[in-house]
């Protein structure tokens, strides 16, 4: 449903004999706590490197059931924003009805509390915008370009529909 890389190729390293990458997870500790990492997020010590400790991640593996029977499975690169672009995806289908194409499409909105702003993808009406911006929010529009990359599955009526996320590269593949 999930992997991880990180950025790009990982570290750039492969197994000699294998022939897969490693990853760079080593991104996801706080190497210098109160600095943003690759993805902008600002961690703290709680998250510095030591021994024994796991790196925060934001990998979220997700499989829906709907009469205890699988609807929808989908997971998505992206750092600190994954778990944010899952779960828009999600509600799409779920709340708002939408195919999992559009779902996937739809632009999507982040805040990751550090920095303080509310990340919006082109696409955003700018009725939305202007509302947001008098509520309050400091917007930024377009950076990052893409908040995750989700690939997902819909399992309806018997059929698996696949969606892809032209944002970036990948798939949805399904059996």
């Amino acid at each position: 449903v999930t992997y991880t890389l990180n950025e790009g190729y990982g570290s750039g390293v492969t197994v000699p004999g294998a022939g897969f990458l490693l990853n760079d997870e080593m991104d996801d500790f706080a190497a210098k706590p109160g600095s943003p990492n690759l993805f902008g997020l600002v961690q703290g010590e709680a998250n510095s490197i030591a021994p024994g400790r796991r790196p925060l991640s934001s990998m979220v593996p997700t499989i829906v059931l709907k009469d205890g029977k699988p609807l929808l499975a989908l997971g998505a690169p992206g750092g600190s924003r994954i778990i944010t672009g899952v779960l828009e995806v999600m509600l799409n289908v779920i709340d708002f009805g939408m195919n999992i194409q559009d779902a996937i499409d739809f632009p999507r909105v982040h805040h990751q509390w550090k920095p303080d702003r509310l990340d919006l993808e082109r696409g955003i009406s700018p009725d939305t915008v202007a509302l947001l911006k008098k509520a309050g929010y400091s917007i930024e529009e377009g950076k990052p370009a893409v908040i995750a990359r989700v690939e997902a599955i819909l399992m309806s009526d018997g059929w698996l529909q696949g969606g892809h996320d032209d944002r970036g590269s990948g798939k949805a593949a399904g059996y």
